[in-house]
């Protein structure tokens, strides 16, 4: 009976070789030497392992002496290893030279220390094709050292690492040198976004497109295994006899092309198809090319900046081809009696796509839509949704096929408005909270995150007008205060709660209902404009920062609605006001097309208009000053100075109002 002590067991290669170890009738015992923050990883891989009941846990971290086991544990090991596998390792290739040492050197010089106090029968040390740098030509499994040039990193300190297990070890060793590893060509699985994986999200933008004739330079080769593949050939080789002192090179015994690859995966995801190859000779000058454009100012960020939006490290660009060709020829003499080969990328290509697609594509938020539009399945957070134009945007974002998270302070409102989508077939969801509280934002925060399956978009509308003159405000600090405290910082309260959320979802859409008074000047606004100014300017430098990251923000300038909040103004019942249906239209089409603003084009006349003019502007904006009273409830008399009333504007009051349709005096 054989056993085996596993570093690394909660990683993909190491999920893959436990299982096949554990499915070994000579196995007796699997001994997983994981972090203790790793037990839930550790318990979601066991689930999928057959004969559970064969492993055993133990404590421990490869960056400490002896991988901190426990003496306890170490006296329980010692002379009962016969394989010590370790494939705890940090497979980055961007990753910098401290965590690259601290995992892959430091961590495997403290194996070999354990491999020697447990006295294990065998070292088997996972390596990487990367060893082998850009050494040309022919690269067997006997090559080791041979002056290459390390480029990264990762390869550099894939190298020491075994270097150490040739040199530093008194154990018998073992190395093995996967090539690149993508997921199970049976399920699909993978844990992470890594080699080709990192070209699927742009791959994925060409679906759908023409099948346009492509043409590839011929740029060199790669070398792409499927997990199973590697695991099963591990595991055959790890207990073969008399294989010590040797390397195994986990590859393909024949390499793939770029072009092969991109055609594999094109296929599988409905792209078009390489039509054609450029020969190694004409590739050449345009790889030169290329190379040198970098050194032109602004091209190299260019570059980045693009990347960037696919989520592709630069540095991946200098290692996507292989100068080597690795032998794999006695690492297929050794497998030749155990059934394991590797099957063709193309036969499973389509395999790892719809995994990737379903579970890995970091902006698969970002798909969505149904029979009834764009918005179907969408969450969406609606501030001050138990009345007016946030009740009219719930129950049409309802109808769109989306569903409304309502946001107010009283629950009863709220559950009204639920009721109503509910029976018109709709779904929503409710959600009191005290938008100026930091505690309450927080829990509800949670609460939604928990509850439902994400976040996609949030609608700002719950707000406070004050229409009061700057004369009548001089002891009245507190009108600003709390303007600021609902216009402003509640909506940047539950924004900054919910963008960690919808950044690493990478998308997420958010609608500020702003006001038209933002587009001009507004006589008596100066609270409640300028919280919704400052909140306007907030999300467009918020959009920069999160641009890369697929958050997008709309502002809505939104004109006058008849809704309670204008109630107190009587003037108003003589202007002419937007419905909160109609309001609510103006929100749906923000959630819809996206666009940066929205507004009416009155919003857009006095804006142009001050910016052409702001001298004339100011000027009307006095008449108007003088004509609409502040109303009684702001302290003012409430007569309008020209006209007959407050229900009742004379000519020069009415002209106005209608030349400024929607604005709000």
């Amino acid at each position: 009976m054989t056993t085996y002590l596993v570093t690394g067991a909660t990683g993909l290669i190491g999920r893959h070789l436990v299982a096949e170890l554990l499915e070994r009738e000579d196995t007796e015992r699997v001994w997983l030497l994981v972090r203790e923050r790793s037990q839930d990883r550790l318990a979601a891989a066991s689930r999928g392992w057959p004969n559970v009941a064969k492993t055993r846990t133990v404590f421990g971290d490869v960056r400490e002496p002896e991988l901190g086991v426990g003496a306890e544990q170490l006296a329980e090991l010692a002379g009962a290893v016969d394989h010590l596998v370790h494939l705890a390792a940090l497979y980055d290739i961007a990753a910098d030279d401290d965590a690259s040492i601290a995992a892959n050197v430091e961590g495997t010089r403290h194996v070999i220390d354990l491999a020697r106090t447990i006295q294990a029968g065998c070292l088997h040390h996972v390596s990487s094709v990367a060893v082998a740098g850009d050494h040309r030509g022919r690269y067997t499994e006997a090559m080791f050292d041979t002056g290459q040039r390390l480029v990264t990193p990762y390869h550099r300190t894939k190298f020491e690492s075994e270097r150490l297990v040739r040199t530093q070890t008194d154990v018998p060793w073992r190395v093995y040198r996967p090539a690149i590893v993508v997921g199970s060509s049976v399920t699909g699985e993978m844990d992470k976004i890594d080699g080709p994986y990192y070209f699927f999200a742009a791959l994925s933008r060409l679906r759908g497109l023409p099948n346009v004739p492509l043409v590839f330079p011929d740029i060199g080769d790669t070398n792409i295994v499927p997990v199973d593949y590697v695991a099963a050939a591990m595991a055959h080789l790890v207990t073969a006899p008399g294989l010590d002192g040797r390397a195994f090179h986990l590859v393909s015994p024949e390499p793939q092309s770029v072009r092969q690859v991109y055609d594999a995966f094109a296929r599988a995801a409905g792209a078009p198809l390489a039509a054609a190859e450029l020969n190694h000779r004409l590739s050449q000058p345009l790889i030169g090319m290329a190379k040198l454009a970098e050194h032109l100012p602004g091209v190299t960020i260019a570059r980045d900046a693009v990347l960037d939006r696919f989520g592709i490290p630069p540095i991946l660009l200098s290692t996507l081809t292989f100068q080597p060709r690795f032998d794999s020829t006695a690492t297929r003499l050794a497998l030749a009696d155990s059934g394991v080969d590797v099957p063709p990328l193309e036969e499973y290509a389509d395999v790892l796509w719809r995994y990737w697609r379903e579970h890995l594509d970091p902006f698969r938020a970002r798909r969505h839509g149904g029979r009834r539009g764009s918005l179907e399945g969408r969450r969406v957070v609606i501030t001050g949704a138990s009345s007016g134009i946030g009740r009219a945007a719930a129950l049409k974002v309802a109808e769109a096929g989306a569903v409304p998270l309502l946001v107010a302070r009283r629950q009863a409102e709220l559950e009204e408005v639920r009721a109503e989508i509910a029976a018109a077939g709709g779904q929503a969801f409710v959600y009191p909270c005290d938008l100026t509280d930091d505690e309450s934002v927080a829990k509800v925060v949670e609460r939604m995150l928990v509850e439902q399956p994400g976040v996609d978009m949030l609608v700002n509308n719950a707000g406070r007008s004050i229409r009061r003159s700057v004369q009548l405000s001089y002891d009245r600090m507190h009108d600003y205060e709390r303007a600021m405290a609902i216009n402003y910082f509640a909506a940047v309260r539950l924004i900054l709660a919910l963008l960690p959320h919808m950044i690493e979802r990478r998308f997420g859409h958010i609608v500020n209902v702003s006001s038209i008074g933002v587009q001009g000047i507004a006589p008596r606004f100066s609270a409640y404009v300028a919280s919704k100014a400052a909140l306007d300017y907030f999300s467009k430098i918020v959009a920069t920062e999160t641009h890369g990251a697929g958050i997008t923000f709309t502002t809505v300038h939104m004109p006058l609605v008849r809704t309670p909040m204008i109630r107190p103004t009587k003037i108003y019942d003589a202007f002419p006001a937007k419905s909160p249906d109609q309001a609510a239209e103006m929100v749906l089409e923000a959630l819809v097309r996206r666009p940066k603003q929205l507004g009416t084009p009155t919003g857009r006349m006095i804006s142009a208009a001050y910016s052409v003019a702001p001298g004339l502007v100011d000027a009307i904006a006095y008449q108007g000053y003088r004509i609409f009273p502040d109303s009684t409830a702001a302290g003012g008399d409430g007569r309008v100075k020209i006209g007959k009333g407050e229900r009742h504007l004379g000519a020069a009051a009415t002209a106005l109002a209608r030349l400024t349709r929607g604005f709000h005096w």
